[in-house]
């Protein structure tokens, strides 16, 4: 009986220590940490929001803005500017190939939605997609109005443009399509610019195109499901020893704040850890299914205190204000 005792005793104290152990391994509390602002990631520039509700994958946006408060549309030059110049460090922007070779800077795969044009973006030349009103089809009032009809002929830039204006601006770059040899182009067109410059640049989208760009750049930042999924499951089962998986290297991850609490380490110890591997860490509002934003004052309020990772948001005018105070 008394060797059965020392037995459970020996257990529970071994229990105490492991537990004890992986609070010290994973509490911020004892975390050193800089005096740096969050990093503001600004979805697709300044841009018009619209309602989520009821939202589906192949709903026109463009239809349900609410009413605008600034006089931008996205993926556009001005407004990646305007996103700049109101604190944000990245700019998100999507890209589709055209049949010319090149790259638009446009969301979405058809053009009737958004822009006084008609049929699939990727089946026109660049010069075709300059003619068109980008800001055709927004409307608040269901259609009753439409605010920028005739102000965004001309405003859909290629990756050419956008990368010559801004030579030194951080930039997300979406690919669209889960087509292989999109990252594949895209690859052959990025492995042209200088080393320093691929350093600002990361790129996400499909596992296939992603994993396909990678293959040919392998320094270049990306993400996509598959390589968040190689870093984090393997993270979820052993971080709390302070172990980072190998895939974690030099990537990106968007963590939904609904699960962000059930990272080792979070807040603090966990970015540290991530930084350290060269991974940026963006913290993306819900549950991440519909790229919501930390956009309103009450959103950031449930950022944790001293909060220093990146933030994504679809309201850089009204994040950066709020977070830079």
């Amino acid at each position: 009986m008394k060797k059965f005792k020392r037995i459970i005793k020996r257990i529970l104290l071994g229990i105490i220590l492991l537990a004890a152990f992986m609070y010290v391994n994973n509490t911020s509390l004892f975390t050193k940490t800089n005096d740096d602002d969050p990093l503001l990631l600004a979805h697709r520039g300044m841009a018009q929001t619209f309602t989520m509700d009821g939202i589906k994958s192949d709903t026109c946006t463009a239809e349900r803005i609410y009413e605008p408060q600034h006089p931008y549309l996205e993926n556009t030059i001005p407004s990646m500017e305007a996103a700049f110049e109101a604190g944000a460090d990245v700019v998100e922007f999507d890209v589709q190939p055209t049949t010319d070779g090149q790259f638009a800077i446009f969301h979405d795969w058809t053009l009737e939605c958004r822009t006084d044009g008609e049929g699939v973006t990727r089946e026109h030349t660049m010069e075709e997609l300059k003619k068109l009103d980008i800001g055709y089809g927004y409307t608040a009032d269901d259609g009753k109005t439409y605010p920028f009809r005739g102000k965004g002929v001309g405003l859909m830039p290629s990756l050419d443009e956008v990368l010559d204006r801004f030579p030194e601006g951080s930039f997300l770059i979406h690919i669209k399509s889960d087509d292989p040899e999109e990252g594949k182009q895209l690859a052959r067109y990025l492995d042209g610019l200088p080393e320093e410059r691929l350093q600002e640049l990361t790129v996400y989208g499909g596992d296939r195109p992603i994993a396909a760009l990678k293959a040919e750049l392998p320094e270049l930042r990306v993400m996509s499901i598959a390589t968040m999924k190689s870093c984090m499951l393997p993270y979820i089962a052993a971080g709390w020893t302070g172990y980072v998986p190998s895939a974690c290297q030099n990537t990106q991850i968007h963590l939904p704040e609904k699960y962000a609490k059930w990272m080792w380490g979070w807040p603090d110890k966990f970015i540290n850890r991530m930084e350290e591997a060269g991974t940026r860490v963006i913290l993306v509002a819900g549950d991440g299914g519909w790229s919501e934003g930390f956009d309103t004052p009450e959103d950031l309020e449930r950022l944790p205190e001293d909060y220093r990772g990146g933030v994504w948001t679809n309201r850089i005018d009204v994040a950066a204000p709020v977070l830079q105070e």
